[in-house]
């Protein structure tokens, strides 16, 4: 199974790959629920380890509808990160309604190209998440969908994250987030089953260097 381990910034960057993590997902300001780290940090960090780095794309905390003033600003971003050495971004928007924005997301997907597109935890705030799949998959560029299930943590979305595994087609990876730890991370692929799993704590606590 792949471990995709959230990191603030160059330190824990180090860590998590040192610790075993096999790629990155790079924000600011998770106390906001990660906003977008920004060129300078993408590229040091990309330059510092050797593993995939994916980075958020989102320029405010609050709710995940945008304006079109918005919109553009995180194209431009994603069209200038396709310079960074990234792996891949991290996108999530949606409708007025709280559901999957299809428009924007499809024109950010595009705008991404030939990057891997994430869409991250805001699909747990939709009304039905296997809907959302179905609308998500139809989307070309997207190929992995961040989530707990719906729940506060992947343990407790356990139900509708094997749904979500089971029904996503072969190009879309369904990556469970939400609380997974060093210490529990096993007990999780068991019941899941998933190829990938992500967290804050995945390989550990990151505040330090030493190997626990």
């Amino acid at each position: 199974m792949l471990l995709e381990a959230c990191v603030e910034n160059l330190f824990e960057a180090q860590v998590a790959e040192k610790r075993g993590a096999h790629r990155l997902e790079l924000c600011s300001h998770l106390d906001l629920e990660g906003l977008s780290p920004g060129k300078e940090l993408a590229q040091a960090v990309v330059q510092a380890v050797n593993i995939p780095v994916k980075v958020m794309i989102r320029h405010r905390g609050g709710n995940f509808h945008y304006t079109p003033a918005e919109i553009d600003a995180l194209e431009k971003e994603i069209l200038d990160a396709r310079s960074w050495g990234v792996q891949g971004i991290v996108i999530g928007l949606l409708d007025e309604q709280g559901e999957v924005d299809i428009a924007p997301t499809s024109r950010l997907a595009l705008a991404a190209g030939p990057l891997s597109v994430t869409f991250h935890k805001a699909i747990d705030e939709t009304a039905d998440l296997l809907q959302s799949l179905q609308r998500l998959q139809a989307i070309p560029g997207i190929d992995a969908i961040l989530t707990s299930g719906g729940a506060p943590t992947a343990e407790q979305g356990n139900a509708t994250l094997i749904q979500m595994i089971q029904q996503a087609p072969p190009h879309l990876q369904i990556i469970p987030a939400g609380r997974i730890t060093a210490l529990n991370v096993n007990s999780i692929h068991q019941a899941l089953g998933a190829s990938e799993y992500h967290g804050r704590r995945i390989v550990g606590d990151l505040g330090v260097m030493g190997n626990g």
